[in-house]
């Protein structure tokens, strides 16, 4: 009792104190200043994403004709620029082949040489009217026969050639070998993934949102973004593109609650600043609402 009768003579003492001010206040003409109400707080955009490298960036090469690798010159995690090896098919039949079409086409330029000469002679017989004209026909048709076969040599070694540069794999992009699913020794068929290479310099996230907050969400949007795998941690993202249209979800949610067949609007986020963050990594998202 005694403790609730100090409460109410304290709240008796303000209730005074505050009448007193405001006396004093319009006693002096100064009228008290208006109440602002707080701010209400942003609103936010909840999302979830997973980082994903930018079109162009992540690579699956492949080998272009089937064979046994003889060589593969690079590991998992290694960063390797534009045009360095990454690995190499047996050629070992295609130089034999290579070899001999080019003996063809040295074959090929000896007839031309000897059916030039043929020619010649031919001319100077056809001049002196000792030889029949039929002859020299005869000997220009050897020439271009001769003629045809050196480009038809020339083009089988061509082909070889091509073929033969198609053993060597090198890189389309500069990156780092994020899988490398086959070992030297291994046979390959064509088409098959020797390694995947991505530039981790060039990540963003793919989230998607609910399709109720379309109206609030805008290109330039400030994002904050989170992840499991770093508890303490937020980092800065904007959206950079919005989808046309809506679709259906293709993340996993990370909430089972949640249902797996509703529709979303993809939303692309590009990182304001570096993060440690790895390709593949699941993320929420809070994108900053727009204002309406």
């Amino acid at each position: 009792m005694k403790t609730r009768a100090l409460w109410m003579t304290a709240a008796l003492g303000l209730g005074l104190l505050g009448a007193t001010v405001l006396q004093a206040l319009n006693a002096r003409g100064m009228a008290p200043p208006p109440l602002v109400p707080p701010a209400p707080p942003a609103r936010h955009v909840a999302a979830e994403g997973r980082v994903f490298a930018y079109p162009g960036a992540e690579v699956r090469v492949s080998a272009e004709r089937g064979g046994r690798l003889v060589r593969l010159a690079v590991e998992e995690r290694q960063r390797v620029r534009r045009g360095d090896l990454l690995a190499e098919l047996d050629g070992s039949e295609l130089d034999a082949a290579l070899r001999e079409a080019r003996a063809r086409v040295a074959e090929a330029e000896a007839e031309i040489r000897l059916a030039a000469a043929s020619l010649a002679r031919q001319e100077r017989l056809v001049e002196q009217k000792i030889a029949a004209a039929h002859d020299l026909d005869q000997a220009r048709r050897d020439l271009e026969i001769a003629r045809a076969r050196r480009e038809t040599a020339r083009a089988e070694a061509a082909r070889i050639e091509a073929q033969l540069a198609k053993t060597r794999i090198v890189a389309p992009i500069s990156g780092t070998v994020i899988a490398r699913p086959v070992d030297a020794g291994e046979t390959v068929e064509a088409g098959e993934a020797i390694v995947t290479l991505a530039d981790l310099t060039r990540l963003r996230i793919e989230g998607e949102a609910d399709e109720a907050d379309a109206a609030a969400l805008a290109e330039g949007a400030a994002v904050r973004i989170r992840a499991d795998g770093h508890p303490d941690e937020e980092w800065r993202g904007r959206v950079e593109e919005i989808a046309d249209a809506v679709t259906l979800r293709r993340l996993k949610p990370q909430d089972p609650s949640r249902p797996t067949d509703t529709r979303i609007l993809a939303v692309k986020v590009a990182f304001a600043e570096t993060t440690p963050l790895r390709l593949g990594t699941t993320v929420e998202l809070r994108i900053e609402a727009a204002k309406r």
